[in-house]
């Protein structure tokens, strides 16, 4: 029940915050629709999309590469306690 009323007390305030805060972020200086880098042309923004391109498969590979390390370390960990477990000099206390 506590939960709920922390809701009910948090969204509201959330949504008001939201609701201040968007009209500073759609404003800024009259650039005539310019971003960051200027007035844009098509090498641009193919340039882009090939960086996007090869930025998802790199980004899979690297957290690919880091599940694997951090399973290798939980497997060898296991591996480990079950040694322990089954090794009479590791039970009893003192």
């Amino acid at each position: 029940m506590a939960g709920m009323r922390r809701l009910l007390i948090a969204l509201p305030a959330a949504l008001l915050t939201l609701a201040l805060v968007a009209p500073m972020a759609l404003a800024g200086p009259h650039d005539g629709g310019q971003g960051w880098m200027g007035e844009t042309n098509d090498k641009m923004v193919t340039n882009f999309g090939f960086i996007l391109i090869a930025a998802f498969p790199l980004f899979i590979l690297l957290m690919s590469l880091l599940q694997w390390r951090l399973d290798k370390r939980k497997y060898a960990r296991k591996a480990a306690a079950n040694v322990r477990a089954k090794d009479a000099v590791w039970k009893g206390g003192w």
